[in-house]
């Protein structure tokens, strides 16, 4: 985004969820998700998977806590995010809940209504079991 040194890796988008769509329930994904719908539930990156990627477009909304090793933001999350590596919050990000990151970038006119807590990759790893829902086990799909 700023080109920095430190560029979230490209990951081939595997599922693309449209504008049309709404889920309501969590969702464990591999490699690359791209959201332009809603998502009423968490969203997490499938255990093992260092390289997911969940981009989330400008009209899509999130209302659930998210946990993913890269997230591109340019539409809405409700929730607590945990990101292991790097957060790109772009001009129309909009986060009403807590960032737990390890690398951010933040365009002008990005909102974040929170706190922006910098957590190291190890405590990353560490805590990224406590945003799961009881109902939504990791391990149950793995990369």
């Amino acid at each position: 985004m700023f080109g920095g040194k430190n560029k979230a890796k490209t990951v081939k988008v595997k599922t693309l969820i449209s504008e049309d769509t709404e889920i309501n329930g969590g969702l464990v994904f591999c490699g690359g998700l791209h959201l332009d719908g809603v998502i009423k539930g968490e969203v997490v990156a499938a255990t093992g998977d260092s390289r997911a990627m969940l981009t989330v477009g400008e009209a899509a909304l999130i209302e659930g806590n998210v946990n993913v090793p890269y997230l591109r933001l340019d539409g809405r999350i409700v929730g607590d995010v945990r990101v292991a590596e790097t957060v790109e919050l772009a001009p129309h990000a909009i986060v009403t809940g807590d960032i737990y990151y390890n690398r951010l970038e933040m365009a002008i006119g990005a909102e974040v209504n929170g706190q922006l807590i910098h957590v190291g990759e190890s405590e990353q790893q560490n805590e990224s079991s406590e945003v799961g829902s009881p109902n939504l086990d990791q391990k149950s799909k793995e990369c």
